[in-house]
């Protein structure tokens, strides 16, 4: 344990007394207290033992021996729920309760759950960062229906993908997911939301680390530096936390070399005889591929066929085409696609009116704010449609939808 962290044990440890002294922790775990006083029921002081004799002393022993027994497990299941420390203890405890039916006082427990919390909302409770995993696939699932509109490819593909990856006893390799489409489609809003049903801290965890190629990586000049520095990072990641995240945006500009040093992180490896198995995502987003996606959607709208028609099959297997074609990308040329790295090319289709429409809805209710249908046309009827014949998709996706929304305020 750090001395850092001392003080904070301290504090804590002086809430946790407090706590035992509101719950009146005398007699045994899950018991009622007894009355005050063992001493009450003694008969009067007799010649020979005084005011406090044998007996008294016995009683009050017993009385303090009890709450420093309780004050033990108290603290116990704390500092597992906190620190992930102690809890072997807290686990043959809870055994014994089972067989004994010994156990905390409810009450004790509810307190207990709300302090850990309480302190636990200011950071990091252990130093992996492990404490922090919530892997929260039912809500991401939920949330993905109802707040990202016109994806029902993506949906699919990242639920099923990361579902599967986290249930696997022991995974061979990093999950890779590749997200391909035009700007303003989704990729960003759902990279943000498995990072938020993964880690209680979401974007901020120290288990999750994102880099966007143009911002990280401007110079082409420095790239030796930026590739020591990239792998660096990734290995810091990984070492402090056993499931990670990391996330590259704008991936079609980044470097070959920088390529070539991510990818021994994602290649296969041998975790026979591992207890603690690495779990790490990758999730690369890139504007490659939007055109051919897009080709695609609108040949199914032509030919009077749903979007939902379009199956991953087809796209994928088109996008991949493409990738292996494209004459300027590193991306495209690099090891992830020659080497099967990449374990899902995951396509978003471009926004049409509907789509656009309920981006402006949820716009509105993020920020409480009223709207009506006709409210709602107007945001859509700002955006710029193609193509010039059709237009049908919005040229922008949503992207911009949430800055319009402000020319209709008060």
């Amino acid at each position: 344990m750090g001395p850092a962290r001392l003080p904070a044990r301290r504090g804590l440890g002086c809430c946790v007394l407090v706590l035992l002294l509101l719950l009146g922790g005398s007699g045994s775990p899950g018991t009622a207290p007894r009355p005050r006083g063992p001493w009450a029921e003694e008969p009067g002081p007799g010649p020979e033992r005084g005011p406090w004799g044998r007996a008294r002393y016995e009683a009050v022993k017993k009385h303090l021996g009890a709450v420093g027994a309780l004050s033990k497990q108290y603290w116990q299941y704390l500092a597992c729920k906190v620190w992930q420390e102690g809890c072997e203890e807290e686990e043959k405890q809870r055994r014994r309760e089972g067989e004994a039916g010994w156990s905390f006082p409810l009450i004790g427990r509810d307190y207990l759950e709300i302090l850990s919390g309480w302190y636990c909302s200011f950071g990091q409770c252990c130093e992996t960062g492990d404490c922090r995993v919530i892997n929260n696939i039912t809500g991401l699932e939920a949330d993905l229906s109802g707040q990202l509109h016109g994806q029902h490819l993506a949906k699919e593909v990242v639920v099923r993908a990361v579902r599967g990856f986290l249930q696997s006893p022991q995974p061979q390799k990093a999950l890779v997911l590749s997200f391909h489409g035009w700007s303003g489609t989704g990729k960003n809003f759902v990279a943000r939301m498995v990072a938020s049903h993964l880690y209680r801290d979401g974007l901020k965890s120290d288990c999750v680390r994102v880099f966007v190629s143009l911002l990280h990586f401007p110079h082409h000049n420095y790239v030796d530096s930026y590739k020591a520095q990239l792998q660096r990072q990734i290995s810091e990641t990984l070492q402090r936390c056993r499931q990670a995240l990391l996330i590259f945006d704008e991936a079609e500009k980044l470097h070959a070399s920088l390529l070539d040093a991510i990818r021994p992180f994602m290649a296969q490896h041998d975790s026979k005889g591992q207890q603690d198995q690495q779990r790490t995502i990758f999730l690369f987003l890139s504007n490659l591929g939007g055109n051919t996606i897009n080709e695609v959607a609108l040949d199914f709208w032509r030919a009077g066929r749903a979007r939902e028609e379009i199956s991953l099959e087809l796209l994928e297997q088109r996008l991949r085409l493409e990738l292996q074609e494209a004459a300027e990308s590193s991306y495209a040329h690099s090891h992830l696609l020659r080497e099967n790295l990449i374990d899902f090319v995951v396509p978003f289709l471009p926004l049409e009116y509907q789509h656009v429409k309920l981006c402006a809805r949820d716009a509105f209710l993020a920020r409480g704010l009223p709207y009506t249908e006709a409210t709602l046309d107007e945001v859509a009827q700002m955006m710029v449609f193609v193509p010039k014949e059709e237009k049908l998709f919005s040229a922008q996706g949503c992207k911009s939808v949430p800055q319009r929304i402000n020319y209709f305020l008060p």
